[in-house]
């Protein structure tokens, strides 16, 4: 079976899971996974891997990635976003320097607590599992990084925020945040994502919605493994090199070998440092690997 990341543009009403189930369909691989969840009333761009290319997913993860939503200022809800209860609501909207003032706030780096509504576990049980019950569960601060925040403030009480986040970025927490700093309250009525890195939705496919949907259309749109990480370092290898590699044998070479990837991204906050990508001579991704000043430590290898 191919090894390919598939740029797929998920629909409203969709969980992330939806389209990777009807990914492995269409495509008649098991080996199908998908890098940054999206919210099912969230549309946009989703990363999703075939075959041994599932392996780059943690790295595709980390990238930082584009948004655009909308925040409706004067209502708080239980879940952040407008699939919850109001909690709050207020008729006195700020004027807009202050809300300009409060946004620009936003950027930077900062501690997030993961909203009671998602996906995180705590003891085993995810949070929102727990909150349908009736249980409060909270997880611990994590640190994120809002790298550019841009609002337009010409449909108020609408917020219309374009912003760039690290990974695990909660966009319905800024929204909440944003509302209690202002004193108004607020939650998220929209969010797409637009870009994950380098990819843009722009290049990506409408997911399979029939068994009819042929996967060759998706493959020939993918991106081969070698391209779909060019933000990680890479090591280019002999071909003695290589062949050793491919037996599972870890080539002897330093930090020295290594270049930067043709793309710079910065390392999300809680990351110390991106896996090299070992490349055979003709440019083939043959393994992940950690290089150190004595030894290379294969992560991952491409038979």
């Amino acid at each position: 079976m191919p090894d390919l990341l598939h740029l797929l543009d998920k629909p409203e009403g969709w969980t992330s899971h939806d389209v990777v189930a009807r990914m492995r369909r269409v495509l008649g691989e098991r080996r199908v996974g998908h890098a940054g969840t999206l919210d099912p009333f969230a549309t946009g761009l989703l990363l999703v891997a075939e075959g041994r290319a599932t392996a780059l997913l943690h790295s595709l993860s980390l990238l930082p990635k584009r948004y655009l939503a909308c925040a409706r200022l004067g209502i708080a809800t239980d879940t952040q976003d407008r699939t919850g209860a109001p909690i709050r609501t207020s008729g006195q909207i700020p004027a807009r320097l202050e809300i300009e003032s409060e946004v620009e706030r936003l950027g930077g780096l900062t501690m997030q607590r993961p909203p009671l509504y998602s996906a995180v576990k705590v003891g085993g049980e995810r949070l929102y599992k727990a909150a349908r019950r009736g249980v409060t569960l909270e997880a611990g601060e994590r640190p994120i990084r809002v790298y550019e925040i841009r609002a337009d403030l010409s449909c108020l009480p609408d917020v219309t925020l374009d912003l760039t986040v690290s990974r695990g970025t909660y966009v319905r927490t800024l929204a909440h945040d944003l509302g209690e700093s202002l004193g108004c309250g607020a939650h998220l009525t929209s969010l797409r994502r637009t870009d994950s890195g380098p990819f843009s939705v722009e290049q990506a496919l409408q997911p399979p919605h029939s068994r009819e949907t042929d996967a060759q259309d998706y493959r020939a749109s993918a991106v081969r493994p070698a391209d779909a990480v060019p933000h990680l370092p890479r090591a280019v290898l002999t071909e003695e090199e290589a062949a050793g590699v491919r037996h599972g044998r870890a080539p002897r070479f330093g930090p020295e070998r290594q270049v930067p990837g043709p793309l710079r991204v910065p390392i999300p906050p809680g990351e110390i440092a991106w896996p090299t990508v070992l490349l055979s001579p003709e440019g083939e991704l043959l393994a992940l690997a950690e290089v150190l000043p004595a030894v290379v430590r294969l992560l991952r290898v491409f038979p």
